[in-house]
């Protein structure tokens, strides 16, 4: 008769014994110490699985324009109807509208993808103040580093239209134009809308190049408009001389747009 057979366990050898334990320790939840899921080492993991649902969920959406612009431009406001004009005249050419997901200018472009019958997208961010999403959404990711937040923008984007905006507007335009000027990514072009409330900061962007802080094609990497059409004309524009260049397989896809 077996040990098994007389209700006794068998030996097992020290290597064994300690894997048993260790299967053990995993399984009991009284002994666990929840501080290993404060350390950066286990960051490491949501970090990662930010990145695999991003990609997941946007990986479909197909051609893609990201549109920026504060969250408190009010609805009164011209930029409000010219963004939303700008989401629609997006929607119409085929292009799905990414916006940060709350209000103001994002509010209004996806609205106008939503008047367009296109897709509207909002990848929204954790804040403290809690931005709430829009009701103009189609499709919301929720990211809590803001670093995955912007590849996201950056990876499923073929370029940017960026309507006036406080800081994070800034920060997402001169992240652009500096991985357009290093040569990071190549299939990209900046339509910054309202020439107006732009002026300021080409005069200083001028100052860069005085001080050689630049070079002077780097001035022209994006272009300024204040009609909806031209800057939706341009992001297509652009789109097209990619696809060309993909098709004969040579040339710059990251050269201006003609006109």
């Amino acid at each position: 008769m077996s040990l098994q057979d007389q209700g006794q366990r068998p030996p097992r050898n020290g290597r064994v014994a300690r894997e048993v334990a260790a299967d053990f320790d995993l399984l009991d939840a009284s002994r666990q110490d929840r501080g290993f899921t404060a350390t950066d080492t286990w960051r490491v993991f949501r970090i990662m699985s930010e990145f695999v649902g991003g990609f997941e969920q946007l990986s479909g959406i197909g051609p893609a324009v990201s549109v920026f612009g504060s969250a408190r431009t009010p609805r009164e406001d011209a930029y409000y109807t010219r963004a939303m004009e700008v989401g629609r005249l997006l929607a119409e050419s085929g292009i799905a509208v990414i916006t940060g997901g709350g209000g103001g200018a994002m509010e209004a472009a996806n609205r106008g993808a939503r008047d367009g019958g296109g897709l509207s997208v909002g990848l929204n961010i954790e804040l403290p103040h809690e931005q709430r999403p829009n009701a103009y959404l189609d499709l919301m990711v929720e990211f809590h580093y803001f670093f995955v937040r912007k590849m996201m923008f950056l990876k499923y984007s073929t370029g940017f239209i960026m309507f006036p905006g406080g800081y994070g507007t800034m920060d997402e335009m001169f992240e652009a134009l500096t991985l357009v000027q290093t040569g990071r990514t190549r299939h990209f072009w900046l339509v910054l809308f309202g020439s107006e409330y732009w002026r300021s900061m080409r005069r200083w962007v001028d100052e860069l190049l005085e001080r050689s802080y630049i070079s002077p094609g780097d001035v022209d990497l994006y272009e300024v408009t204040d009609d909806p059409q031209r800057a939706v004309d341009i992001i297509v524009r652009q789109m097209h001389v990619v696809a060309q260049l993909a098709a004969d397989g040579a040339g710059d896809p990251g050269a201006a747009p003609e006109g």
